[in-house]
């Protein structure tokens, strides 16, 4: 029977366990330039340290003005390559294996003088209303995408994760909330995300895997659901995704109603149901930290990997954690093998 401790393969990404930690931006720290710095350094190596499979590094911003904010990284230039390249390298030597997440804000994008967007309407009444992105607009941010995989390829990086998810260019495309455009753009909503993934697959490695993060449902009026969804990703699938990264919402403010929950394993159907509607592999996320659950999650085949968020901002050694609670064998650094009761 399979388990969170079990080794994963799919194509030439080979990982040690099932365990992920997704891409949570680093606000906190200035990354001047977009270029990663001694946190991010810290920050993603000990979790390798501490037995992750994979690292999924924070959103990593295709252009300045596609940041969330100026603290956001970047792979715009070639000289933001080395402080990543580093990273992956000091990952890598503790047995992790290493993805980044690629996106824009597009909307959301809270420093940029103007943010685009498919269309000119704003996240909420506090935020700036984006540009309509034209149609040759749109075409050349799908080679900034390009631009920013194939530095990617160049820093080390064993996976690619597309950011599709949470409110952002990608998925404002697909969202009728977000996209009300009249020429080709809007006349398939997906189109756009299918043009990134095209061209981020010309630049990968044929046995490297491409992960798109999806919301797999929106928690607004007139927003679409999981039906909507596993028809969507059927697009995207198509086009050349190898590995699902299913959350949801970001679209809107959270109403009053507390919407989407925050219950442990909320997110879970929402993987199940993509996993099963289009036969690929999945990494489910949300609240997933408790050891036990996210075991059962990969022995129930909920999901091929599960994602663990707040658990690792809180102890970066939660996969050592998890493998001592669950009686499972793991690599452990020699100079902490006496903290945990478990086999080398």
């Amino acid at each position: 029977m399979l388990d969170l401790f079990t080794p994963y393969k799919l194509k030439g990404l080979e990982l040690k366990n099932r365990v992920v930690l997704p891409p949570m931006c680093q606000y906190s720290v200035p990354a001047k330039d977009g270029i990663a710095t001694e946190w991010h350094y810290l920050h993603y190596v000990s979790r390798a340290i501490g037995g992750t499979g994979l690292i999924i590094i924070e959103m990593t911003d295709v252009e300045p003005d596609g940041r969330i904010s100026d603290y956001d990284l970047g792979l715009w230039s070639d000289e933001q390559i080395p402080a990543l390249a580093r990273i992956v390298d000091a990952c890598h030597s503790y047995g992790a294996k290493v993805g980044i997440q690629i996106g824009h804000a597009g909307r959301k994008a809270e420093d940029a003088p103007v943010p685009v967007a498919p269309s000119p309407v704003p996240f909420d009444e506090n935020s700036k209303t984006p540009h309509e992105l034209s149609t040759e607009e749109v075409k050349a941010m799908v080679e900034k995408y390009r631009l920013a995989v194939r530095r990617a390829v160049k820093a080390g990086f064993d996976t690619i994760e597309l950011h599709g998810a949470h409110g952002y260019l990608i998925h404002q495309f697909h969202s009728p909330l977000t996209n009300r455009r009249t020429d080709e753009y809007g006349k398939d909503r997906t189109l756009f995300g299918v043009e990134v993934i095209r061209a981020a697959k010309e630049e990968i490695p044929a046995d490297m895997p491409l992960i798109l993060r999806i919301s797999a449902q929106e928690y607004v009026d007139g927003g679409y659901g999981i039906r909507e969804s596993v028809e969507f990703s059927k697009a995207y699938r198509d086009a050349g995704v190898d590995i699902f990264h299913v959350s949801s919402g970001g679209e809107g403010p959270i109403g009053a109603g507390g919407r989407p929950g925050t219950h442990a394993a909320y997110q879970v159907p929402l993987a199940r149901q993509i996993k099963e509607g289009l036969g690929v592999p999945v990494i489910a996320v949300g609240r997933l930290e408790d050891p036990a659950l996210a075991n059962a999650l990969i022995g129930n085949d909920d999901a091929d990997m599960v994602a663990v968020g707040r658990g690792m901002l809180k102890d970066a050694y939660w996969t050592l954690r998890a493998a001592e609670e669950l009686r499972k064998e793991t690599a452990i650094p020699k100079p902490y093998e006496r903290g945990f009761a478990i086999k080398r």
